[in-house]
């Protein structure tokens, strides 16, 4: 059963051990990210000079699930851009959410202004 999902900050704060990686830690058994979340932290990856199989191998070692991004969460995400928009939400944050949205789970996200989204998505800020 999934618990939460996490934004692309959460796993990336847990794969290179940054501040508040200890609390995501805690979400990732049965935890979810979004494909759209995962190419975010794929490319922080390459950026910090850690080859992509490297990459996909220690995801590989995670239990967690990485859902497609599809035409009904594109919609739900298109619907979330008006009221996040004044926070400067991206289109990413934005398919995080929605995937929260569509599963009825709660996001794990360093990003504190979440909270003030007040979309329906109960927000967990690790740091």
């Amino acid at each position: 059963m999934s618990s939460s999902v996490l934004d692309a900050s959460a796993l990336i704060a847990f794969l290179f051990g940054e501040p508040g990686a200890d609390i995501v830690a805690t979400h990732i058994p049965g935890g979810l990210v979004s494909a759209v979340n995962l190419s975010e932290v794929a490319a922080r990856t390459l950026e910090k000079g850690v080859p992509l199989d490297r990459f996909d191998y220690e995801l590989g070692r995670l239990p967690l699930t990485v859902v497609p991004f599809d035409a009904t969460l594109a919609k739900v995400a298109a619907t979330l851009r008006v009221p996040t928009r004044p926070l400067g939400l991206s289109f990413a944050d934005r398919a995080c959410l929605a995937l929260c949205l569509d599963r009825g789970l709660p996001a794990v996200t360093g990003d504190r202004d979440w909270i003030k989204a007040n979309v329906g998505v109960e927000v967990v800020v690790f740091r």
